[in-house]
């Protein structure tokens, strides 16, 4: 209700603008906020009532490549992608990775959070293709991931499912690290254990490719990142059994998936490509039915156990 609550707020404060649908194939439109955002789009010849993918670019800033390695993802799964834009000039880390909820140190309000923008984004397509209740699955890699593991923690809204893919840090549960890998030196309202169990039932996916396990351009080495693990891989499997292991001690709700994709690196195309990032997004299929692609978000409400997923750790 917290959570809804905040988003319902969000939206109130951002009016949404009537506009024609989404043209077929690639394309971009500029959403109208206090900070205009270019969004990079792909809509499949065809499309009739798949899901909103909501794509989430790394450091580099390269919102348009995003769109272009998303498409196999929108054929495949007969879905709408949408790539916004948060340039480096006006999104440094602070307002893009770790969200705006901090400003120079201090809480922001948070209709100042760029998860705001993220929400209006949604309630935009919706207008435009005219479903108020089109389901939405957020993913993002790298630095994207950072983005989405904080927004699970803060401001998931609505979205069926938030995948985290490759990070170079996570946010770990704990108050024991600073914000950014922990919940440390937040306002009391922004790291007690509300917000830690909201966190925990969050439908967050741990999308982590196995290969991953070497330091690239980018990755964050600095010693609190460090205290996480040495690669991205172990972050990743070390965070989901924090998270797991204090779901269980507190008899919290769990929401978590790890997914693990063997031998794929920190590569964004990859990672959309290989076939787990179906399992990432929507679920496992029962044994019993067959997993039908054109309509993944039935799937959605299936909580796999992890020895239905292509996992390693």
């Amino acid at each position: 209700m917290r959570h809804l609550a905040i988003l319902l707020g969000l939206l109130l404060a951002l009016p949404v603008l009537a506009a024609k649908p989404l043209p077929v194939g690639p394309g971009r439109f500029t959403l109208p906020t206090s900070d205009p955002i270019t969004i990079f789009t792909y809509k499949p010849s065809g499309y009739v009532d798949g899901p909103l993918l909501v794509v989430f670019h790394g450091v580099n800033r390269n919102a348009e490549e995003y769109r272009n390695h998303a498409i196999g993802m929108a054929e495949k799964f007969k879905a709408i992608v949408v790539v916004p834009l948060f340039d480096a000039r006006r999104f440094k880390s602070e307002r893009y990775q770790r969200g705006g909820v901090l400003r120079n140190g201090k809480p922001q309000s948070q209709d100042q959070w760029t998860y705001a923008i993220v929400h209006r984004l949604v309630a935009q397509v919706r207008v435009m293709e005219g479903r108020p209740q089109m389901p939405h699955y957020f993913i993002g890699h790298s630095a994207g991931g950072q983005f989405l593991a904080r927004m699970a923690a803060f401001a998931p809204g609505e979205a069926s499912r938030i995948v985290v893919a490759n990070p170079s840090s996570h946010l770990f549960p704990t108050r024991d690290l600073p914000y950014g890998y922990g919940f440390g030196d937040l306002p009391e309202g922004l790291s007690n254990d509300a917000v830690l169990r909201g966190y925990l039932a969050a439908p967050l996916t741990l999308y982590l490719g196995t290969g991953d396990s070497t330091a690239t351009a980018n990755f964050d080495d600095s010693p609190m990142a460090m205290k996480q693990g040495m690669s991205r891989i172990q972050r990743g499997r070390a965070c989901f059994a924090m998270a797991r292991s204090l779901a269980a001690k507190k008899k919290w709700a769990f929401n978590w998936r790890k997914v693990e994709t063997r031998g794929v690196g920190h590569s964004a195309p990859q990672m959309f490509a290989a076939k787990e990032v179906g399992v990432a997004l929507f679920g496992a299929a029962p044994r019993s039915r067959r997993w039908d692609p054109r309509h993944p978000f039935q799937l959605s409400q299936q909580r796999p156990v992890e020895r239905h997923l292509p996992s390693v750790g």
